[in-house]
This record gives structure tokens, sequence and C-alpha cells, in this order.
């Protein structure tokens, strides 16, 4: 199963952002978890898109207010939420930050007709 690691942090967290992942990117490629991910630039370098009415609303840095921001991502794909957990916890982020998992919303795969 799929699982999107959402790495997020305080403005605290910017002291860690040329940190690298100790090591972590490397046991989870080893492991074949890793299917993708990136680190972000800062929010404030942002530009968030709607569309209201049929009129495109543009607004520099990220829309929501909020003390933690996203400052990257990671794809991965394991056994179930027991091992996405586990895999998380392993994270450094999830020592200064917060890291939110969410399963993959994937379409059953439909086979063209005969």
């Amino acid at each position: 199963m799929k699982y999107l690691l959402m790495i997020c942090g305080d403005e605290s967290a910017a002291a860690h952002a040329n940190d690298g992942c100790g090591g972590w990117t490397e046991e989870m490629e080893s492991r074949g978890v890793v299917a993708g991910g990136a680190g972000l630039r800062p929010p404030d370098e942002a530009t968030t898109v709607r569309v209201r009415e049929g009129e495109l609303l543009l607004t520099d840095g990220p829309f929501a207010e909020t003390k933690e921001q996203i400052g990257g991502f990671v794809l991965i794909d394991c056994a179930d939420l027991d091992e996405a957990i586990e895999i998380a916890s392993k994270h450094p982020a999830a020592g200064y930050g917060t890291i939110e998992i969410r399963p993959v919303f994937e379409p059953p795969v439909v086979e063209p007709p005969v």
C-alpha cells in the first residue's frame, strides 16, 4: 500500500533544512519502500491557486496561516499502516517536527473490454 509522509515543522524547523536525513533515505531505499519524495522551498515562496466563480485567484505564500508548514514529502510503498508508522518514526524530522501519514487513494484498475 502507498502512503504519503508529509514532513511538517514550525519556523524552528528551518534550522534543519540542510541537515539531510542522517542515513534514513539510504536505509529506506535499501528496504525498497521509498517511491519518491523531495524537500520543499520555504512557504513564503509558495503561490496558492484558487478558482472561484470562474475567476483565477492567486495568493503569494501559503493560503492557510498555521504554525506548522509542509517542508517536504516522501511517497512510500509498504505492507500496511504499522510499517508506515515504523518508517515515519525513524525519520529525523519526527524528532523536531511532525510527520503526517496519509494513505494514497488508488482507484481500481479497470480492464479494457475484450
